[in-house]
């Protein structure tokens, strides 16, 4: 399942991955996909592109010039492969325990149908170098905010999540005090994280991108064309 920004060409600029510096940041420990059973084989998620690194520390500046000792919590950074397959397995698996079905009484259509849901948030674990999953570039990260007293803040729906409230908007035209303030928290993240040069993934509140593919194809969604090709490509 090709994806729309997937047909913005790459040439890798050659970057380093770099350690996300992490008293900067904060993390969750163990990584939530590994509580799930997920093995990163001595690979650390809390890794990104130096490029990406700096624009992050960028966001954290701008963070604290508007809420003061709040800090960015970071979910997951660089994501390999065999990851991403896992995950793609996981939430398939999860969905169909969830919804209490039996995969042997399903027919192809409504199997691909599961999928096709799956894939709402999660990009093909394509080896292919031309469509790499975005966080299989060390460019993409995923990312939520924690307040002055350690606390994540309310974001009206939980990162991954598969429902119609994992839209950056959803909240927008919201009635409820609790729920305008949902869009705002969300509106904040946005607004540190693309002051620093990311942009957000159109369907995922949590999930922002810089010099990869994604980044590239919003850019022209809005109608900027200075940049053609991405710089950051699949790392081994």
């Amino acid at each position: 399942m090709k994806k729309p920004y997937q047909s913005v060409p790459i040439k890798d600029c050659c970057e380093p991955l770099l350690p996300i510096p992490l008293d900067v940041f904060a993390i969750e420990i163990p990584h939530p996909y590994e509580k799930l059973g997920a093995n990163y084989r001595g690979k650390s998620p809390y890794y990104l592109r130096q490029s990406v690194i700096e624009a992050l520390i960028t966001a954290h500046d701008n963070l604290q010039q508007r809420k003061p000792n709040w800090r960015i919590n970071i979910f997951d950074g660089f994501r390999p492969l065999w990851i991403q397959q896992f995950m793609v397995d996981y939430t398939f698996n999860h969905l169909i325990q969830s919804r209490t079905l039996v995969i042997n009484h399903l027919s192809p259509s409504e199997i691909e149908v599961l999928w096709q849901e799956v894939y709402t948030i999660w990009a093909v674990p394509s080896d292919d170098p031309k469509i790499p999953p975005p966080h299989s570039t060390g460019a993409a990260v995923d990312l939520t905010l924690m307040d002055e007293t350690g606390k994540l803040v309310e974001m009206g729906g939980e990162i991954d999540e598969l429902s119609l409230r994992s839209h950056p908007d959803y909240y927008l035209n919201a009635l409820t005090p609790t729920e305008r303030q949902y869009h705002e928290n969300r509106e904040l993240l946005s607004q540190i994280m693309q002051k620093a040069g990311f942009r957000r993934h159109p369907g995922e509140w949590w999930h922002f991108s810089c010099g990869d593919q994604m980044w590239v194809w919003l850019g022209w969604q809005n109608q900027d064309q200075s940049v053609q090709v991405a710089r950051y490509g699949r790392i081994e």
